[in-house]
């Protein structure tokens, strides 16, 4: 792909999602995730494979549905209450579609049928667009609206811990466990959005930064699938060594960075006389970490057959930029000690 288009492409994505979070009006939140929408479409299929395209379609399709909805939602809801206004949503019925047609975008159990399988069908750097960048401005509409029917979002949420977490026990291939873990995360950040925003946001920043750490590691050690991680040891030892701690980061044991989340969301959870939720809250996330402890045998108990032809990568000089998944997974790995400090800007 062209350098000019290429930026042209990523503009818009930051357009787009820019636009969503400065509107207060339906019709521009609309238009800027279309922008997203339209943007990424050309990433996705800029591989010609049959595999990408037929991703590129699945996605095209589901978020052109989830916007069609949402666009009915908000007319329906400008009909009944003769206003646009975002932060003034009245109308039970076009809180419930809005809050359906943002899950559907987000990829959200039992709405999330999707995510893996287009998720599988791209190439790890537009998979973490797809699974960082392209969640924020329909998760900032989510937090914005702030539904009162407050059933819906704690099943929505519950739903995406366990689906999350189960989906990925059987899985093989990287990419539809990212997609997994994905779906369980966003399951959290749901869980607690009506009763902290704030905590949503954190939970937010600390998965992007997991995120964006264990999908540069895989494109560092070109691995799709649990059997290629064999290579990994003798490809980059000290960054196969340091792997599954974000593995163990993502799946929320202490004393890592993701334990800070969940142990602040179940506290909050419990503090709303919501014991069940957070009980099966903290049972899903065993199902998460289960995958994660697969992943972390691969990479550091098996190593792979010794050949000529399959030494020769590991002897090439790497020249991918590390600087940050270095500053990104010392972070997830470290600032765990720091959450005082943390949870005390947030909550200024």
């Amino acid at each position: 792909m062209s350098p000019h288009v290429l930026m042209i492409l990523i503009f818009s994505l930051g357009l787009g999602t820019t636009l969503t979070f400065a509107s207060s009006h339906w019709m521009l939140a609309w238009m800027g995730l279309e922008i997203n929408t339209m943007a990424i479409i050309p990433l996705m299929a800029q591989h010609h494979h049959p595999r990408a395209m037929e991703a590129t379609t699945k996605y095209f399709l589901i978020q052109a549905a989830a916007a069609a909805t949402l666009l009915f939602a908000s007319i329906t809801n400008a009909w009944l209450s003769g206003q646009w206004e975002i932060t003034n949503m009245n109308h039970p019925i076009s809180i419930t579609i809005i809050t359906l047609a943002l899950a559907l975008k987000l990829g959200l159990a039992p709405l999330h049928a999707w995510l893996p399988d287009v998720l599988q069908g791209l190439n790890l750097n537009t998979g973490l667009i797809l699974a960082t960048w392209q969640k924020l401005a329909p998760l900032s509409l989510l937090i914005q609206i702030q539904p009162s029917n407050s059933y819906l979002l704690v099943f929505l949420g519950l739903s995406s811990t366990l689906i999350g977490g189960w989906g990925g026990l059987n899985q093989t291939q990287l990419r539809k466990i990212l997609a997994y873990s994905s779906i369980a995360h966003l399951g959290w950040m749901v869980l607690i959005i009506q009763f902290s925003p704030s905590l949503t946001l954190m939970t937010l920043l600390i998965y992007l930064m997991m995120t964006y750490s264990i999908f540069t590691i895989f494109k560092l050690n070109k691995s799709t699938n649990i059997n290629t991680l064999a290579t990994s040891w003798a490809y980059t030892p000290i960054l196969s060594s340091l792997t599954p701690l974000i593995l163990l980061s993502l799946g929320g044991l202490p004393p890592l960075l993701g334990f800070l989340p969940k142990w602040m969301i179940i506290q909050e959870l419990s503090g709303q006389n919501m014991g069940m939720v957070a009980t099966l809250a903290a049972l899903s996330a065993l199902l998460s970490l289960y995958f994660y402890l697969r992943l972390s045998y691969a990479l550091t108990l098996t190593v792979s057959p010794n050949n000529t032809t399959g030494t020769l990568p590991w002897r090439l000089p790497n020249f991918s930029t590390t600087m940050p998944l270095a500053i990104l997974s010392s972070a997830t790995m470290c600032l765990l000690p720091l959450s005082p400090a943390i949870l005390t800007i947030i909550w200024i």
